[in-house]
């Protein structure tokens, strides 16, 4: 019915550069990340807007009321392997329902850092890392499409 999901392996910058675009706009609450430290793993399932189907039009017969729900989300594992140390900036992980947006990914000297709104971020110490990203189970339709007003209009 929809787009192939996504399934994406990044080890490098550049690689997580596609990663952070597919990612961008994820909510999640901050009771779906764990780190495992015994397997020097982080994972995470997110709610995921899919970037790569906006704006075009879905497959299939079309329906009178498709134009409220033009979006898609679907949820999305990513399991970042070799993972030694997490560190928080402006989050609380004993408030388990929060919800986050995660705007990036990006690596930085030895760690890759999560970067959210509202400047919360999460810096996974790593000097060699794997990234990977899987979609899980099907899309649903959203009306609802991120958007990102430019810090200097009023």
């Amino acid at each position: 019915m929809t787009a192939t999901p996504i399934r994406l392996r990044a080890q490098d910058a550049e690689d997580l550069k596609v990663v952070s675009a597919c990612l961008q706009d994820a909510i999640l609450p901050i009771g779906d990340m764990c780190f495992l430290p015994e397997e020097a793993r982080f994972v995470l399932v997110a709610n995921r807007f899919k970037w790569e189907t906006a704006g075009k039009r879905r497959p299939g017969p079309t329906a009178d009321d498709d134009h409220l729900t033009p979006f898609e989300r679907v949820n999305c594992g990513v399991r970042i392997e070799g993972v030694k140390a997490v560190k928080l900036r402006g989050l609380d992980v004993k408030d388990r329902a929060q919800i986050l947006e995660l705007l990036s990914v990006e690596a930085a000297d030895g760690a890759l850092v999560l970067n959210f709104a509202g400047g919360a971020c999460i810096r996974l110490e790593s000097p060699s890392w794997t990234c990977f990203v899987e979609d899980l189970g099907e899309p649903w339709p959203t009306g609802c499409k991120p958007c990102h007003p430019l810090e200097d209009e009023q």
